[in-house]
This record gives structure tokens, sequence and C-alpha cells, in this order.
């Protein structure tokens, strides 16, 4: 594909910046406590608050200015403003004013505020690949010729009463630790966090002699059309997504440097991704994953993912799969971060009702 990433705004609950993120993560520290609700990030933002550092960010790094009237956007969210609505459930003194700027809708809406944007506006849900799903739809975006500047990726702020009952009902929020693919994984840690990235056509980045992060290479989205709240038995879905991705980008499994998956630290997660993963690489590629060191931020995990993957391309650095200590699976799980000549990441995400994203990044 001829779309490259040439601005990253992110926000963790580990940095208030991509460098500060990434020098954290790489250094295996993580940004979860246990409270007596679960494990959570230990900082939490307003998800308008999300928006703004993260949309503000990405225009500075890729040195674009607003407004930008022709630029796509492409951003969503899986949980949206549901925290603001459960305050407001809670103190019925509380004003309404602003219910309206809180709609489903809202997130990509005030993005384009923000960029100045009279071009496509788009606000996809799919659960947590929301982010990476935003991402792949602003680069086909590029690729049909519809925008030569697109701004996508996933917000969340999350933590709130309702989504931790929710998931401690199911079973999959950790008490003690997040620890992904470990023996003793408990489940996940909840926290906010988000990742916007700027896109463009290659000509468009060539042409300002800007510097680009990654070559998007193959994408592939697919759903499992099985069960809302569970991988699929046989991993159709998250195969038939990868290969996609695989045929798009024209390599084969052995041409995957590194995979940075989606790793949640949940029982039946872990072991449904380490399944494809053997059967399609063995063991002879690297795995990480972000969710040990800056929790699950559902919507915006994936698009985190990218962000973090095209850092990993510039710096030539696979971080950590932190909280893993003793793997339960034959796969190479970096453990501490480690140098390595990386060309191509895979990288994955997947969410509740069967949804499956999944994008090759190149070096560029």
């Amino acid at each position: 594909m001829n779309v490259v990433i040439t601005g990253i705004g992110l926000w963790t609950a580990l940095g208030e910046t991509a460098i500060a993120t990434w020098q954290r993560y790489c250094e295996g520290k993580t940004a979860l406590i246990p409270t007596p609700e679960g494990l959570v990030g230990s900082i939490t933002l307003p998800l308008e608050k999300i928006i703004e550092t993260t949309a503000t960010q990405a225009l500075k790094d890729a040195k674009l200015t607003a407004p930008l009237p022709a630029a796509g956007i492409v951003v969503g969210s899986s949980r949206g403003f549901q925290a603001r609505w459960e305050t407001w459930l809670g103190q019925p003194s509380l004003p309404r004013a602003t219910w309206l700027h809180t709609l489903p809708a809202s997130v990509s809406q005030r993005v384009a505020q923000i960029v100045g944007s009279q071009g496509i506006v788009l606000n996809p849900a799919a659960a947590c690949a929301t982010g990476m799903w935003a991402i792949a739809q602003g680069a086909l975006l590029i690729q049909q010729g519809k925008c030569d500047l697109v701004l996508a990726g996933g917000v969340e702020s999350a933590v709130s009463p309702l989504t931790l009952a929710g998931f401690r009902q199911l079973g999959v929020l950790a008490q003690e630790r997040a620890a992904p693919f470990d023996r003793r994984r408990q489940g996940f840690g909840l926290a906010a966090g988000g990742a916007l990235v700027v896109l463009e056509a290659e000509a468009r980045a060539r042409s300002r002699a800007v510097e680009p992060y990654a070559r998007i290479a193959g994408m592939g989205l697919s759903a499992d059309a099985e069960q809302m709240a569970a991988p699929s038995v046989n991993q159709t879905g998250a195969l038939l997504a990868i290969h996609k991705a695989l045929t798009r980008a024209n390599l084969t499994p052995q041409a995957i440097h590194c995979i940075h998956s989606h790793g949640t630290g949940t029982v039946r997660n872990d072991a449904a991704e380490a399944a494809w993963i053997q059967r399609l690489f063995g063991q002879g590629v690297p795995v990480t994953g972000h969710k040990g060191a800056l929790g699950h931020t559902l919507g915006a995990a994936g698009a985190i993912a990218i962000a973090l993957s095209c850092l990993s391309l510039r710096e030539q650095q696979i971080p950590p799969c932190v909280g893993c200590e003793t793997p339960d699976f034959d796969l190479d799980i970096v453990r501490h971060s480690r140098p390595a000549p990386l060309e191509h990441i895979l990288c994955c995400s997947y969410g509740f009702g069967g949804q499956n994203a999944v994008i090759v990044l190149a070096r560029p």
C-alpha cells in the first residue's frame, strides 16, 4: 500500500506522550495498581482530554497545522462517554446542558473540530478492535483515493463502576497483576488511554519531506460469527484476518520479525492467540504485547499497539511483554526489551462479537 504513518499522538496511564510511554514501557514498568474493584490504571483522564491531547500531539508530530479542511477523520471508542453518563446518573443535580456532546458519534466529531476537517468523518465501533479497525479504514480511504490525509485511531476512558462490574462478572478482571501469556495469568487491568496517528499518501509525505514512522503494508478485517464474548474455538476469524493482511502485503509468515499481540492476559484469549501463532509461525518470531504495562484500554488498545509498533520500527527495539514471568506456551515471549533488526511487524487486535483486526507495518 502507498500509505504511511507520519505522526503519533499517544496518552496512556504510563506516560503523557509517546516518548514518555515508550521509555517506561521498554524499562518494564507498569501503570497498573490493585484496588478493591480490581486492577486499574494509576492515572485516568476524561475522554475529552484524551481526544484533545492525542489529536494535538499527532498533528504537531507530523508537522501539520490546523485547519486541515480536506483531512479525513476515522476515530472510535468502545465505551465512548459512558463514564460521564454514569457520573450524571449518580449526581442528578449536575447540569445536562452538554449531553449532546457525549453522543456516540461525538468522539470523531470532536477530533474533526480540532483538526478543522470538513471531509469524511467516521466513528467506528468494533469493541476492543476499534482502534486498529479505524486505522485500517483510514488507510483504505487513502488507497481508494477518497483522501490523501487521515487522522485515525481510538480513545477510551472506561474506568467506571459499570465497566468494572461487567468485567468482574465475566471473570476477566485481574485482582493482583496482569500477566499476558503467563502460566498464572488472572486477566487484565482496565485503564484509560488513546492513540491517534496521521496517515498520508506516500507521495504527499514525500512532498513535505517528512520521514514516516512506518508504511502500512497490509491489513485484514474479519468476524468470527460464533460467540459474543469468547474467541473462536478454531481461531478461524483471526486466521482469516492474518491471511488477508499477509496476502495484501505480499508476505509470508517468515517475513514477520515481531508480533505485537492482543495479549489480554485472560485464560481463553491468550490460549487462542498462542494457538494460531504456533500454527503459523512456530517459535521463530518474537511475541510482545503492551497490556501488562499499559492496561487494557478497550477500543484504544489496537491503535496504541500500532503507535508502539511504529516506535519499535524506528528504534529497532522490541519492548517486553510486561508481567509474563513464566510463559505458558512454547513461544518466544519477549520478557526484557531487546534490540532486533525489524522490517515487518504484525499487529493484532480482537474484540467482543468476534471482531478481528490485523495490520502489517513495514519499515519505511
